[in-house]
Order: structure tokens, then sequence, then C-alpha cells
């Protein structure tokens, strides 16, 4: 994925406007415009700034993998997982481990 890709993402996922990500970030719409059509990229303190307003890593804003995830996907799971509460991620562990009893069921028949 591309950071402009990335980057709609997280703007959908919060339900937030480009104009009030601008604005929480001290920077122009048309700035922020720009990095959403991917006809240009922030410097590096406004990503260190994206990233910590998306609780994300740099990394994860520029789809950079290191070794220590597989995919984009993992890095989601991951973000996700870190996003929710210490009973919440209880659910979310019984869900996974929910789907793959019913995979190793279906492997057997």
């Amino acid at each position: 994925m591309t950071f402009s890709d990335i980057l709609r993402l997280l703007i959908e996922e919060r339900g937030i406007t480009q104009k009030k990500l601008a604005g929480d970030l001290h920077i122009a719409v048309s700035t922020l415009g720009g990095y959403v059509q991917g006809t240009s990229e922030p410097d590096f303190d406004t990503l260190k700034r994206l990233a910590t307003y998306f609780d994300v890593s740099v990394d994860y804003l520029l789809d950079f993998r290191a070794g220590k995830t597989n995919s984009h996907a993992e890095d989601d799971i991951l973000r996700v997982f870190r996003s929710l509460t210490p009973s919440q991620q209880e659910i979310y562990l019984e869900q996974g481990k929910a789907i793959l009893r019913i995979n190793s069921k279906g492997d057997t028949q």
C-alpha cells in the first residue's frame, strides 16, 4: 500500500475529516490533501506527528517491514489489538482461537 492509501484508511477508520486532522496537526488542509491524494509527502516531523496522532509507527505509515511482521495485515492486527482495553483484547484473542478451531475441524473432515 502507498502512504496515501494508508493515510486515507486511517482517516476513514477514525471517522474524521481531513479538515479536522489538518487542524489538529496545525497544517494546511491543502497540504494534507496532497498527502491523501499522493501528490506530495510529509517531512519527517509531520510523519512523526501523524504516527503519534493515529497511534501507529512511522514504519506502518510507510508500509515498511523490517522482518518483524510478514504483511500489512499483521501490522493491522497488532495495531488494533494494542488499541483495545485488556478485556477487549481477551475477546479478540478468543475469537481468533475460535476461528483456528473451526479451521482445524474443516481440515480433518
